[in-house]
């Protein structure tokens, strides 16, 4: 999992409601980046800055290439949807904007649980 693929902050509705549009967008597309950086991952981890050594992958040049190949089609992936998203979003409701936030920050916490099921 990327190093950046991190959340500072956790928000409530509150919060996102005397929040502008614009600011709005800027959260729901971090979110969408911290995610498709994490959810391919967590059978081998949910945390970001882990190496292949630390899971027991073989560091040979096949395993490299696959990780190489996987951040290059991730990163590709985010370019077009990030392009997407500040063209098509703007014309979204906020109230949608803020329920979209809310639902994906909620999932990204729900990897908290994970962790800790993972861990009995």
């Amino acid at each position: 999992i990327s190093t950046t693929a991190l959340i500072r902050k956790y928000h409530d509705q509150k919060e996102l409601s005397g929040m502008q549009k614009g600011e709005l967008l800027e959260l729901y597309i971090e979110r969408i980046k911290v995610l498709v950086k994490t959810l391919p991952y967590i059978a081998l981890v949910t945390k970001p800055g882990v190496t292949m050594a630390d899971l027991g992958i073989p560091d040979d040049n096949e395993h490299k290439k696959s990780l190489e190949n996987q951040a290059l089609g991730t990163s590709a992936f985010l370019d077009t949807t990030v392009d997407f998203q500040r063209k098509m979003m703007p014309y979204s409701d906020k109230a949608n904007l803020i329920a979209a936030i809310l639902f994906y920050e909620g999932t990204l916490k729900s990897l908290h649980e994970f962790n800790e099921l993972n861990e009995m």
